[in-house]
């Protein structure tokens, strides 16, 4: 039971955080609702919040979050950082952010494979 409450508390703080970066997003929005439904339930919270602020703050990559990351997807990967970046708070900093998003996919396929 403790563990599941866990797991509950970090889902609700995964979402505070990326409401905090994306306060223009809703549930009932059929993209956001997609993008939740098929490729944040393939990452850990903690591994997904890393990554959020490896791309879009100045955060150290999580080695270990890159085995979760390559299990997403590079389509879920790239989806869910766009889907932020295209945020009206974020408009002119697109590229930069798509940039870091693939330097950290490139990291974490080239861990995975040595690994």
């Amino acid at each position: 039971m403790a563990k599941l409450s866990s797991h509950v508390t970090a889902l609700f703080i995964v979402a505070a955080l990326v409401c905090a970066f994306v306060p223009v997003i809703s549930v009932e929005e059929p993209e956001a609702k997609s993008l939740w439904n098929t490729c944040l339930v393939k990452i850990t919270p903690k591994c997904a919040l890393n990554i959020i602020y490896v791309v879009f703050g100045n955060g150290t990559l999580i080695e270990s979050c890159c085995h979760d990351l390559v299990q997403e997807g590079k389509v879920c990967h790239d989806n869910l950082i766009k889907y932020i970046a295209d945020r009206p708070s974020l408009i002119g900093r697109e590229t930069q952010y798509l940039k870091k998003r693939d330097d950290v996919w490139s990291h974490c396929v080239s861990i995975s494979k040595t690994a």
